[in-house]
């Protein structure tokens, strides 16, 4: 198996230097905000974070593709550095700690691109997880300073805590009944959303999470960090990894009922 070690130093690097740009203007009073076209919002913040993630991979590691949120895909190959600069921006411009700088590297494979590393980094909560293929995931201040995480043994719906993001993409597409029931039939439920709940999966405290519709880059790292704690990360259809557009996540034993209440159709 390929060692990623250097790749995932890399990734901390880039994770370093996205912090401290996000940080300096996190609250910041005078920071500047835009309206996408599909009316998500940008900070200056974001393309800042993302304009040096690149610029660090262009010296680093010229010959690798890069696709982040802000400024799309540039060059091609078997490796794919995918960015999110900021998980969270709603979070972030209104001053809520809860957002992160989400960094995967992905490889050609025979299903498609796959993430190898991925990092995920929350400085205003003061928290850091990640993963390499093959090697475990952790959580952090450092790769020296590290705890390795493993995901939950519950193995009953009744018994299990479920964290979303909302419900309004779950009505779109129809399937608010069967998220209806599966909130009724868990344990205990919580809207926590963007990267945080399956950073919670990873570490065992939660054991379900699901999205209805998200893009590549909301979720390659947090795919490759769930799957080596021992979790499942795979689409609403089943299909796994981070290319379905949308997303459930679990410690793997509760993965098929996951599923099975999400895909309910009335």
């Amino acid at each position: 198996m390929p060692d990623y070690h250097d790749d995932l130093r890399l990734a901390h690097v880039l994770a370093d230097a996205a912090d401290a740009t996000t940080m300096d203007r996190f609250k910041a009073l005078d920071l500047k905000v835009e309206t996408k076209p599909d009316m998500t919002p940008v900070s200056e913040a974001d393309k800042a974070a993302e304009e040096l993630i690149r610029g660090h991979l262009h010296r680093a590691r010229p010959r690798d593709a890069i696709l982040g949120e802000e400024y799309g895909i540039e060059g091609t190959g078997p490796r794919r550095w995918v960015v999110d600069p900021i998980d969270g921006t709603k979070n972030y411009v209104r001053g809520v700690p809860v957002w992160a700088t989400l960094i995967s590297l992905m490889e050609a494979g025979e299903n498609g691109f796959q993430p190898v590393v991925g990092v995920v980094s929350a400085p205003a909560l003061g928290r850091r997880w990640w993963a390499a293929k093959g090697a475990g995931a952790f959580s952090g201040r450092s790769l020296t300073s590290a705890t390795r995480m493993h995901v939950s043994k519950v193995e009953r719906i009744p018994d299990a805590s479920f964290a979303y993001a909302s419900m309004t993409g779950w009505e779109e597409q129809g399937r608010l009944d069967g998220f209806m029931d599966l909130t009724r039939a868990c344990w205990r439920t919580r809207g926590y959303g963007d990267f945080w709940p399956y950073m919670m999966v990873a570490e065992g405290s939660v054991d379900i999470c699901a999205e209805p519709e998200l893009s590549l880059w909301d979720m390659a790292a947090n795919a490759i960090i769930v799957q080596e704690a021992g979790g499942r990360f795979t689409s609403l259809d089943g299909v796994p990894g981070p290319g379905g557009g949308n997303a459930a996540a679990s410690n793997g034993l509760l993965h098929h009922e996951l599923l099975g209440y999400l895909n309910q159709r009335y």
